[in-house]
């Protein structure tokens, strides 16, 4: 049988409570998540239930409190090298152009100036930036900022890619273009993509399972549903599908009493 891409077990992640220093504070307790290898699988949850933390455990970022993360089969320790990360916030380095800042992480694993050149600027025309790659980026809009990190991840050609709300910075049909082509991309080579996000819709449109989790302190999941929607999908035309709308109210009737939790829980913070 083969091992999981990711494979959470019984984790659970305290931290030092921002609010009341002295006490401790349980984002995430008693997750069990794996993802499959080829499997695209979204996380949704209220804002602060501890997505972000869970994909920081499967980066090796953060070690768990309690339990263990354990990539294709054998425990993670320290940094996860098979996995590349594209975050929320701007990733790229100013001073550097947009195929410099592709070639980067080429350069640093000590790949010749002349070959990361080449690969970079594959990358770039296969997001759609062949030619652009000079400009700064400063120079760029947000999407073209958006599809040179996403180059900047898969240059590395990493087993398992890890997406932090990658595209909610982004206007609507900016983000739809680069939501169709991450799966036409994933679609070409089959990676593990562990995808973060508070956008329903997104989840259902590119997922093959939707995972649910609680509102905090101490949020779990509440729920794992597979997407038996047909690939490829178009995330535009696929929400208009009467089983897209099948799914979205299954999840949406556990979800939404988890964000009206939430809500509140942000009301009292801010009161």
């Amino acid at each position: 049988m083969t091992a999981a891409a990711i494979e959470l077990q019984d984790v659970a992640c305290t931290f030092i409570s921002k609010d009341a220093p002295g006490q401790r504070y349980t984002a995430v307790e008693g997750v069990n998540l794996t993802v499959g290898a080829g499997e695209f699988v979204s996380v949704v949850g209220p804002t602060g239930c501890g997505k972000s933390t869970l994909l920081n455990v499967a980066a090796g970022l953060l070690e768990p409190s309690k339990g263990s993360a354990r990539i294709f089969g054998e425990t993670l320790q320290g940094i996860n090298a098979r996995a590349g990360y594209m975050f929320q916030s701007e990733s790229l380095m100013p001073w550097r152009t947009g195929l410099q800042n592709v070639m980067a992480g080429l350069q640093f694993r000590g790949v010749a100036d002349a070959d990361a050149r080449a690969q970079a600027d594959d990358w770039l025309r296969r997001v759609g930036l062949g030619g652009f790659g000079d400009r700064y980026p400063h120079q760029m809009s947000g999407g073209m900022r958006k599809r040179t990190s996403l180059a900047q991840t898969l240059v590395l050609d990493p087993d398992i890619i890890l997406m932090d709300e990658p595209f909610s910075a982004l206007d609507i049909q900016t983000r739809q273009l680069m939501e169709n082509e991450v799966l036409q991309l994933w679609a070409a080579k089959k990676k593990a993509v562990l995808f973060i996000t508070h956008d329903l819709d997104e989840a259902i449109a590119m997922s093959d399972r939707v995972v649910i989790m609680s509102a905090g302190p101490a949020s779990h999941i509440i729920g794992d549903f597979r997407i038996d929607i047909e690939r490829p999908r178009d995330v535009a035309e696929v929400k208009t599908m009467p089983r897209f709308l099948e799914l979205h109210a299954a999840i949406w009737a556990v979800l939404r009493d988890e964000v009206l939790k939430g809500y509140q829980q942000q009301l009292q913070k801010a009161a």
